[in-house]
């Protein structure tokens, strides 16, 4: 597929997926959900060990074109039951059940369905500059790409409900402070912050860190006991693998592990 409303890279074990729409502050249309899923989808076979993800320009995403002729052919009434069917919830369930850790580079402003996304990856660094806005009471909607099942889990309910009913900006720097997202920092260091974790990541223990995002984010449906049960499980498969045998020798000879993911 010839991406046009995204860029893609995948080198050193480091996949980049840029949303490029700048003009649009990368809001979504049909045609560039097809090219997220044409781009997840070639993670495997491009030895993909971390995602990053972020927005052209100066958003992040503002969540849906709600100019898309696709999505709303002749100005009628669209079905957004089907859209979220179709486009939203696939990519939040492919990005959390991806076996490789998803960074977000939140770079300016993440709206809507664009907010919700970036908080779906598993670390999200924000620009100082950047906001999140839900902004779908504007609309008469509720929130969604699992921004009801998200925000209460992050920041509560009174704060959950706060920023969806009155629609207000969280600024990244009180995103930071709220636990909403991982860290915030000042523009000008965005781009080197994220690139070194990204680093960290890739050159991580990509099957052990695969299994611990399973295994928190399962977590929320688990009593303790099953939690136990599934730590157990998956402790007992890493240890036979190759990076666990990496990471004892490495320690025992005081170096730094090199893990392969395997």
């Amino acid at each position: 597929m010839t991406y046009t409303s995204i860029l893609y890279s995948c080198v050193d074990g480091i996949a980049r997926l840029t949303l490029h729409r700048p003009d649009k502050l990368n809001a979504f249309t049909v045609q560039m959900h097809g090219e997220v899923r044409d781009a997840l989808a070639r993670l495997g076979s491009d030895g993909a060990r971390v995602l990053v993800l972020t927005g052209s320009g100066r958003g992040f995403c503002a969540g849906q074109d709600l100019g898309d002729r696709a999505v709303a052919p002749g100005g009628t009434p669209v079905d957004l039951g089907e859209s979220i069917a179709r486009d939203y919830a696939p990519l939040v369930r492919t990005l959390r059940n991806l076996r490789l850790p998803v960074l977000a580079a939140v770079n300016g402003v993440a709206a809507g369905a664009g907010a919700n996304l970036a908080l779906a990856c598993d670390v999200v660094v924000a620009a100082r500059s950047a906001v999140f806005v839900q902004g779908f009471n504007k609309l008469g909607l509720v929130p969604d790409c699992g921004g009801t099942w998200l925000l209460p889990r992050l920041v509560g309910n009174a704060r959950a409900l706060g920023v969806t009913l009155l629609g207000d900006k969280v600024s990244g720097e009180q995103a930071a402070a709220w636990g909403l997202i991982w860290q915030c920092v000042d523009d000008a260091l965005l781009a080197d912050t994220v690139d070194a974790l990204a680093q960290r990541l890739a050159q991580g223990p990509t099957r052990g860190l695969a299994r611990t995002k399973e295994a928190i984010y399962g977590g929320w449906q688990h009593s303790l006991s099953e939690q136990l049960d599934v730590e157990r499980d998956f402790q007992q498969e890493l240890g036979r693998s190759a990076d666990y045998a990496e990471g004892v020798a490495a320690f025992r000879d005081k170096r730094s592990a090199q893990f392969t993911g395997r």
